[in-house]
């Protein structure tokens, strides 16, 4: 996953995608000369990338990755002040959402893998993810409101991912926040080194790869159904769901191995 400047050639994919025997499978933008600015080229490949990942049986976990000097630096402004009517700019902000809620409604984790700056959408993307790991340099803004355009959609995630005063701060000032700060916030879970971030990256990814994906799949579900209801009714929900859980061979298999203290057998289902 190289994090050097790489030519913006018409001919190079835009987004990448790598997949390894281990059921780990890394999406890499790949637009480095325009920063991997969220153009409609872009959205629409992330989301047809992510709807083929989400439908592939041998993918357990997705690391999002970029390359060049930055991770993501939001929408690509030239392009939204090419067309900037009501009509164009609600597709435009409309065919992102979608891409945000794929990340989430995907039945496997997700990992964003970030070495540099990620700014406005690119923030978004990190937010939209379930894990996050952040190169010590990494910086992370939300810098709408310094041009005159508050960033409202990736307040979305980013105010259900931190808390509502980290959330402001970052929405009212547009400052840049370091990794240590966004890691005090809870917008990533690790900070490493540079020539550490994908040891960092991977010890998540392979972990999860190594659990049940049917399991995997259920609890993430229920995360994000369970978060926005009352305390009884999400009780309720999560109890319905971790019976349905117990129905399954992977729970009745993980619990049968923890009691004759062997390895479980994983069926994925």
């Amino acid at each position: 996953m190289p994090d050097a400047p790489q030519p913006d050639q018409i001919d190079e994919a835009i987004l990448l995608r790598d997949d390894t025997d281990a059921g780990i499978t890394t999406v890499t933008l790949n637009r480095p000369a325009k920063r991997n600015a969220l153009s409609d080229a872009m959205l629409a490949e992330l989301k047809s990338a992510l709807d083929a990942i989400n439908g592939d049986p041998a993918v357990r976990v997705v690391v999002l990755a970029a390359n060049g000097p930055v991770f993501c630096a939001g929408h690509d402004l030239k392009e939204m002040r090419a067309d900037p009517s009501y009509d164009n700019i609600l597709r435009l902000f409309t065919n992102c959402s979608e891409v945000m809620l794929t990340l989430t409604r995907m039945r496997q984790p997700v990992i964003a893998r970030v070495h540099a700056t990620a700014a406005a959408a690119g923030c978004q993307l990190v937010s939209a993810c379930d894990l996050a790991v952040a190169a010590e340099d990494a910086k992370f803004a939300t810098p709408g409101i310094v041009n005159g355009l508050f960033c409202s959609t990736p307040m979305v995630p980013l105010s259900r991912t931190v808390g509502r005063k980290a959330a402001m701060e970052m929405l009212l000032t547009g400052n840049l926040i370091d990794a240590e700060r966004a890691l005090r916030f809870g917008l990533v879970n690790r900070v490493a080194p540079a020539g550490q971030l994908d040891e960092a990256v991977m010890e998540f990814a392979e972990r999860i790869a190594g659990l049940s994906t049917k399991s995997m799949s259920m609890g993430k579900a229920a995360f994000y159904k369970q978060i926005d209801m009352d305390l009884d009714e999400a009780y309720a929900f999560t109890s319905k769901v971790m019976a349905e859980n117990m129905q399954v061979h992977d729970a009745r298999e993980g619990i049968d191995a923890f009691l004759d203290k062997r390895h479980p057998e994983w069926r994925d289902r």
